[in-house]
């Protein structure tokens, strides 16, 4: 099972490193690690995914909420957070596919930033699972390329990390 944690923390050198050494130490499988700034460039806002049950992501947590740097950490449960992933394909074409990725693209809400005569590239933000579910619906097709980034979260509705 995944479970996707938010660390605010200080923007400073060597923050980021500490934690994904914190967490590999500590034997936690991590999935995907996502950092970036906030509104206030003091803060940096990481997302971090890891594997296992219940018990691996509480220990998770109480490791990250003893590092100094570390303002705050909260494990967002499923139905009480928006994620979103980013991801890149570049896929090889030849005219006849042409039609058929451009309908799969638009019932997906991809975007094409990029076409070829003979290569088609589709940008894609969505819930990992969908994610997932286009790899599958093009695994069909030659992708020459892909780049998946991180999941990115935040608490829906008033809620603050």
């Amino acid at each position: 099972m995944k479970h996707t944690i938010s660390v605010v923390m200080e923007n400073k050198p060597g923050v980021l490193s500490r934690i994904s050494v914190l967490l590999a130490r500590r034997g936690f499988n991590i999935d995907s690690i996502t950092a970036g700034p906030t509104g206030n460039h003091e803060i940096t806002r990481m997302t971090v995914v890891v594997e296992g049950d219940d018990y691996v992501a509480e220990e998770a947590v109480k490791q990250l909420e003893k590092l100094m740097d570390v303002v705050d950490v909260q494990r967002l449960r499923d139905n009480s957070a928006m994620r979103r992933e980013l991801i890149l394909i570049k896929i090889r074409l030849s005219k006849e596919q042409r039609g058929e990725i451009i309908d799969l693209a638009k019932i997906m809400d991809c975007k094409i930033v990029d076409i070829t005569h003979a290569t088609l590239m589709l940008e894609h933000s969505d819930e990992p699972e969908n994610i997932d579910l286009l790899i599958d619906l093009l695994s069909g097709y030659d992708i020459l390329e892909m780049a998946r980034g991180g999941a990115i979260a935040l608490p829906k509705g008033a809620e603050t990390v």
